[in-house]
């Protein structure tokens, strides 16, 4: 059989059902009915068939005449794909190098997926696999060794043969890039737990790094959060050396991944062998030159009188897996992200064996990260967005008005009460052990128990909840002490400069970016400061004063002046925003004129916010869109898409609405062109990736394409007088 004919086994899609909160608030778990009884007992919802691509029976609605009709129709789509519990779920993918850790991880540990799973997730791989023959770092990204070697490798450990359907054509293309000695680190340190790589060939990273003291410059409580929790664990098994058991597929894995014998590569040669099709941050000479030191370091602890005289390698991993501990503890066994999830697993069955509840834990929780999808399987780049997607909506529907009708009344009270539930009540468990910033009062981007707070999310949530107790038949269930609790949480976050980074205070130097050893990411060694982010911190300060006017009413007041002088400072001079979690200018652009028409600027009086709608109108397309794709965040600089995107066009006119721009006519026509690429029954279709991290990583928010343009089309009808 050839390529091109060849077709993956797939499930019954009839047999898949979503079940929300079973274990924690707000848990997304998908569960497969076999024929039968049990099926037809419990029939697929309107939310379930959406999701896996099935027709869900939606009526057609009127035809709309005005830009608020139209955000009503894509209203009243959207409210049926609300979970039972009050929120949206959502899948939340586009990252390609999730699934491959966590196959390696649960191999090692002697663990499967379920058969429908693993059936699943070698669809969802096969349907991503880019027409060049490989995989990116990210859906929208062409093949790279990491993307490539890293799901090649997914598909054997989940059953495929090295010759079945297009393997044969990915090992050659492995070959030809080089084969897997020109991985980057992550890649590397996940082959050698395998078995598939030589740990010797990675560039250490020793538990040592986590006994420095506190007060050095570059120790690791002042890293970022999402390169610390990967760190460690990956540290530990570095270590450690674990290597999972050697069997005949790990074996023919050592022949099918190179191009030399596996036995005549000389590894040490291999640490900084990085194809450059993958390297978006090249090592700095200051990295490469830490690195060998360590590397002479390294043979000490393995020097057996050293390492019996002065342990210190004993005592460095008995550190490291007493954070990884915490982490556990702290976040309910899901850690921060799928990635550290996936190198906790390992963690916990190397010292503790597959008997111990850890291990079980960590088990259990492996399904908050799965979701099925039309294409199949996948990993979701966190437990969910269930937060995030539920308080822009909320936000939307009360200030387009849509709140107000009867009709919706019972989705706003649902929203509600997930929102009631979702705030986090206490600050984590060890949060002075384990470096954490204080949470009481915040929201979490995903889920309470994952407990991680972001100045943006806990922002948003407390704008949503006050919105949402605004109306007159909602119950005041989210009290004043607190949202108090939750500012006090907004305060504490904010810089000495103004801005706000995402987890935490920004605890180190920027100069810690020659640290950065991941090669495929960049800007990741500390937690920078974000327009998006200070907006929303300054705009949840700002609408909590009006609730509550006394409260710490002096400290609001300079925490938003500073605020509002950070986001001038950062304005670029063409008069843009760089952004960082979203795609790209068009997002932060927004976000910068919402903080500018707080602070009382606008097209009229604001030399700066014409400067950012000159921008904007000067990169509206001919048919009324505009369209920016993820290479605006790799290359910092506008990057036109081939064809307008409702998202970005529902951003552009939020933004005008914002400054009130004058000319009418520009929002008209992106009015218009929202409106024409909706469906009769409200809906509105993916067109391409809307999120970023790291710079350099694409990253989807399907519930963006019912939520912006439902919230900018009826904002819009206000200011258009239709």
């Amino acid at each position: 059989m050839t390529t091109s004919t060849y077709q993956p086994e797939r499930t019954d899609l009839a047999g898949w059902r979503l079940k929300v909160g079973e274990d924690n608030h707000g848990q997304h778990k998908w569960v497969y009915l076999p024929e039968g009884q049990a099926r037809d007992a419990w029939p697929q919802t309107m939310e379930d068939k959406y999701w896996l691509g099935l027709e869900v029976g939606a009526p057609d609605l009127p035809e709309p005449k005005t830009p608020l009709e139209a955000a009503r129709n894509g209203f009243e789509f959207y409210k049926t794909l609300q979970s039972e519990d009050g929120h949206f779920s959502a899948e939340y993918g586009g990252p390609l190098f999730l699934i491959p850790g966590l196959v390696i991880a649960l191999h090692v540990c002697g663990e499967t997926l379920r058969p429908e799973q693993a059936v699943e997730m070698r669809r969802y791989l096969l349907a991503k696999r880019r027409k060049e023959g490989g995989w990116g770092l990210h859906t929208a990204a062409p093949p790279t060794v990491y993307g490539t070697v890293m799901n090649y490798v997914a598909l054997r450990l989940l059953g495929m043969g090295p010759d079945e359907g297009p393997m044969t054509e990915i090992r050659a293309l492995i070959h030809k890039m080089g084969g897997a000695v020109r991985i980057p680190s992550w890649g590397k340190a996940w082959l050698s737990i395998l078995g598939a790589y030589d740990w010797d060939g990675m560039n250490p990273v020793p538990t040592e790094l986590w006994m420095m003291p506190d007060w050095v410059p570059f120790a690791p409580n002042k890293w970022w959060i999402h390169v610390r929790t990967v760190a460690l664990p990956m540290a530990f098994m570095y270590s450690t050396r674990f290597v999972g058991p050697y069997t005949p597929l790990i074996f023919a894995l050592r022949q099918e991944l190179y191009t030399q014998p596996y036995h005549s590569i000389r590894w040490p040669s291999q640490r900084n062998n990085v194809s450059p099709l993958d390297i978006y941050c090249p090592h700095s000479r200051v990295l490469d030159f830490l690195h060998s030191i360590l590397g002479v370091y390294e043979r000490l602890p393995w020097i057996p009188f050293v390492s019996s005289a002065v342990p210190i390698r004993k005592w460095a991993n008995d550190r490291a897996y007493q954070l990884i501990t915490y982490e556990d503890e702290n976040t309910g066994y899901q850690t921060l992200g799928p990635v550290s999830k996936a190198f906790h697993i390992v963690c916990r069955y190397a010292r503790e064996g597959p008997d111990s509840e850890a291990f079980k834990m960590h088990l259990l929780k492996v399904q908050n990260f799965l979701w099925m999808s039309k294409d199949g399987l996948m990993m979701t780049g966190t437990d969910g967005s269930q937060l995030w997607d539920l308080a822009f909506m909320a936000q939307a529907a009360v200030e387009t008005g849509l709140a107000d009708n009867r009709e919706n009344e019972k989705s706003m009270l649902g929203m509600l009460d997930w929102l009631d539930k979702a705030q986090i009540r206490k600050n984590p468990k060890w949060q002075t052990e384990s470096y954490r910033h204080r949470s009481k009062g915040a929201w979490p981007f995903s889920t309470p128990e994952q407990g991680y707070v972001v100045s943006d999310c806990a922002s948003e949530g407390l704008k949503a909840a006050i919105q949402l107790q605004s109306l007159k038949y909602v119950p005041k269930s989210i009290t004043l002490q607190r949202m108090r609790d939750c500012v006090d949480t907004i305060l504490s976050l904010q810089n000495p400069s103004g801005g706000y980074a995402s987890y935490e205070l920004q605890r180190g130097s920027e100069k810690m970016e020659l640290l950065n050893a991941a090669e495929v990411f960049g800007n990741i060694m500390v937690d920078y400061l974000y327009p998006e982010c200070t907006t929303s911190a300054l705009s949840g300060l700002k609408y909590f004063s009006k609730v509550d006017p006394t409260y710490r009413a002096a400290e609001i007041e300079r925490a938003v002046d500073k605020a509002i002088k950070w986001i001038h400072s950062v304005q670029r001079p063409d008069g843009s925003w760089y952004g960082s979690w979203g795609i790209c200018f068009t997002y932060a652009t927004m976000f910068a004129l919402e903080s500018l028409a707080i602070a009382g600027e606008t097209f009229s009086n604001s030399p700066r916010v014409r400067r950012a709608c000159e921008f904007l109108v000067s990169k509206q397309m001919d048919d009324g869109g505009w369209g920016e794709t993820y290479l605006s965040c790799v290359n910092m600089e506008y990057s036109q898409h081939d064809q307008s995107q409702v998202v970005m066009t529902s951003w552009a006119i939020l933004a005008l609405l914002y400054a009130q721009y004058p000319d009418k006519e520009v929002i008209r026509r992106a009015c218009r062109l929202v409106m024409s690429r909706q469906k009769k029954d409200g809906r509105w279709e993916h067109e391409d990736t809307e999120g970023i991290f790291n710079k350099n990583c694409a990253i989807d928010y399907p519930s963006f394409k019912f939520i912006f343009c439902i919230w900018a089309l009826g904002k819009a009808d206000k200011y258009l007088g239709s």
